[in-house]
């Protein structure tokens, strides 16, 4: 009994090969998502990047366009590109900081093992 090798049917081997290619497959898998998960975040991170830029350009933007409404206005009775630019900047301002305050981190994270027991 211990010498003898019992045969492996054809369709037994086949069986094997493909749970192992399987195995195979699902490992692979695993890293690709890893992989896209990792490209997911750093996008995410540099979106936040450029968010933060904007806000800080836009209230700088305001800033300024308080500044200059303060200054004596031409005599053209128009109003120049510049402080068109700076009334969107100002306004985009207002509507950046109200947006902020209604997604916060406020309130409790859901975590991973929600659900199970």
């Amino acid at each position: 009994m211990f010498g003898k090798a019992t045969p492996i049917s054809p369709t037994e081997m086949r069986k094997r090969l493909l749970i192992a290619e399987s195995e195979l497959n699902r490992a692979q898998l695993l890293q690709e998502w890893e992989l896209m998960a990792q490209g997911t975040h750093a996008f995410a991170h540099r979106a936040k990047t450029l968010a933060a830029w904007a806000s800080s350009a836009a209230l700088l933007a305001a800033g300024v366009a308080a500044w200059r409404r303060g200054l004596p206005a031409s005599d053209s009775g128009k109003s120049s590109w510049f402080q068109k630019l700076l009334r969107g900047a100002r306004a985009a301002s207002a509507l950046w900081s109200m947006l902020r305050g209604w997604g916060g981190d406020k309130g409790p994270k859901p975590t991973d093992d929600a659900g199970r027991g």
